[in-house]
Parts: structure tokens; C-alpha cells; sequence
């Protein structure tokens, strides 16, 4: 017998592709702030993301309207018709992100927009607005997602530990600051700063992450072909390794996973390291 599951249940369910994890809240926020317009963005986590992540951004903020519809699956204000996916310049656009994520946490918003004198905080759990008020607070948005999956006990239990949650929000982290080395990015631990990273070009950005030593030998490549234009940076033999975990490779902005692309290195360095 076929039945209709409830509102609650395929939320849950849909949430479950978008958030998998703290790492991809960050992810989420990050991607939206940067859609937003921000010049400096700071994430703040606290026990790996599972009591807390706070994403802030000086971006266009939002009306009072728009903070509240933001969470309603599906809402975008990236695209209109299906062509404009064929010109997308943003992260996001499915409008997917904030209604799964407040599907499984407790978030609460606040945001003004520059032309507003007061701003707007909006308190919602388990996608369902509990309190929306007036407030001063400075342009942009604040994001602030506290215990995570907290209404799934099974799905919270199958979290990683600290430490393996964290490496991958410090993946997601450092992925979107290298890829947008003009704006300012802060990331904090548990109260304690691991990241301030102020606008700079991309090989100073790369130093900042992965070291200083190591930025200092990258060697620059660019290359344009009818079809595609490669630009970036690689590492002199000597400092090669047979495993990928410094490779970062994007594509319009966007990073991406990529077996051929790291084969094609290796086999490259191969005779060298």
C-alpha cells in the first residue's frame, strides 16, 4: 500500500542528501555568503561543528521578508527560469541549503540590509519559525547553527570523531579561501583563532594555508587552449608527494574531485619523487 510521507519525514529525508555532516553546513554558509557579496567572512566552530557553527559575512543582508522565505525549500533569489542555469554565477541556486539545514538543527539568523535602519532575527528549528524580531545589527548575515542532527540520535551517533569532523571543516574552509584570495576570511576554534587570512593574490593565499616554505617554491602555469584556459600553480619535484592531499583543482571557481587529473600528476612526477 503506497502512502504520502509526512511533511516532517521526506524534509528529514531531503536534508539528508544537502547535510551530511558539519562540514557541509560550512560549506552551505560559506558558498552563500560569498554569493552575498562579502568582503570578509568568519566561521566559528565549537566541539567540530556539533554545538556550534557561526558563519558571518558583511554581504547585502536581507529584508524581513526574504530572511524568513529563505528557509522555505526552494527558495532562491539566484535564478528564475531553467535558462538562467545556463549562466550561473553563483554557488548556489537550488534553494535547497538553509531549509535542510534547518531541518536538523537549531539556527538563528540575524541580518539588515545596508538601506534598512533595523535588522531582522529569525529563530527556527526542525523548519519551523519560532520567533522573528526586530534588531540592530550590523549589514550582512550571521548564521549561527547549533547541535546538529540533534533531532536524529542515529544519524548524530554515525558523526565521525572531533578530530576527523574537524579536518574536513578545515577541507571546506581552506577550499573556498583559496579559490577567493580577495576576500578576507577568519576561521576559529573552539575560541581560539587558526586562520586570518586578508585579501591577497593567489600565490600568497596558497602560502597561508599550506606554509610559507612550500608557497615560496610553487612555480606558476598558464595555459590557453580554444576550449579551455589552465591557470595555477605547481610544486617543484622535490617537494612532490605520491598523495594527493595538496591538490586542488577548480573549475570556474568551484573545486572538484578529479582521479584522472591526479594520475595525470603523478604519472608526470613520477620519475622525479
Amino acid at each position: 500500500m503506497l502512502k504520502i510521507l509526512p511533511g516532517h519525514v521526506s524534509n528529514l529525508i531531503a536534508a539528508g542528501e544537502v547535510v551530511q555532516r558539519p562540514a557541509s553546513v560550512v560549506k552551505e554558509l560559506m558558498e552563500n555568503a560569498v554569493d552575498a557579496g562579502a568582503a570578509e567572512i568568519s566561521v566559528s566552530i565549537k566541539d567540530s561543528g556539533r554545538t556550534l557553527i557561526q558563519v558571518s559575512d558583511n554581504g547585502c543582508g536581507m529584508s524581513r521578508e526574504d530572511a524568513v522565505l529563505a528557509f522555505e525549500r526552494h527558495a532562491t533569489s539566484k535564478i528564475n527560469e531553467i535558462e538562467d542555469l545556463e549562466q550561473l554565477g553563483t554557488f548556489g541556486f537550488r534553494g535547497e541549503a538553509l531549509a535542510s539545514i534547518a531541518s536538523v538543527s537549531e539556527v538563528t539568523l540575524r541580518t539588515r540590509r545596508a538601506e534598512d535602519e533595523t535588522g531582522t532575527e529569525v529563530k527556527i528549528s526542525e523548519s519551523k519559525v519560532n520567533s522573528v524580531n526586530q534588531i540592530a545589527t550590523p549589514q550582512g548575515s550571521i548564521f549561527s547553527v547549533r547541535n546538529i542532527f540533534y533531532n536524529i540520535p542515529a544519524r548524530r551517533k554515525f558523526l565521525k570523531s572531533d578530530a576527523a569532523e574537524y579536518r574536513q571543516i578545515l577541507a571546506e574552509f581552506t577550499r573556498i579561501a583559496i579559490t577567493r584570495p580577495d576576500l578576507h576570511f577568519h576561521f576559529t576554534n573552539n575560541g581560539v583563532e587558526v586562520y586570518n587570512l586578508p585579501p591577497a593574490n593567489l600565490r600568497l593565499r596558497i602560502q597561508s594555508i599550506l606554509g610559507r616554505e612550500l608557497g615560496k617554491e610553487l612555480v606558476e602555469i598558464s595555459v590557453d587552449t580554444t576550449i579551455v584556459k589552465i591557470k595555477g600553480y605547481i610544486g617543484k619535484p622535490e617537494d612532490a608527494r605520491k598523495t594527493p592531499g595538496n591538490q586542488y583543482f577548480f573549475a570556474n571557481g568551484r573545486f572538484f574531485r578529479s582521479p584522472y587529473f591526479q594520475k595525470a600528476l603523478l604519472k608526470a612526477y613520477d620519475n622525479l619523487i
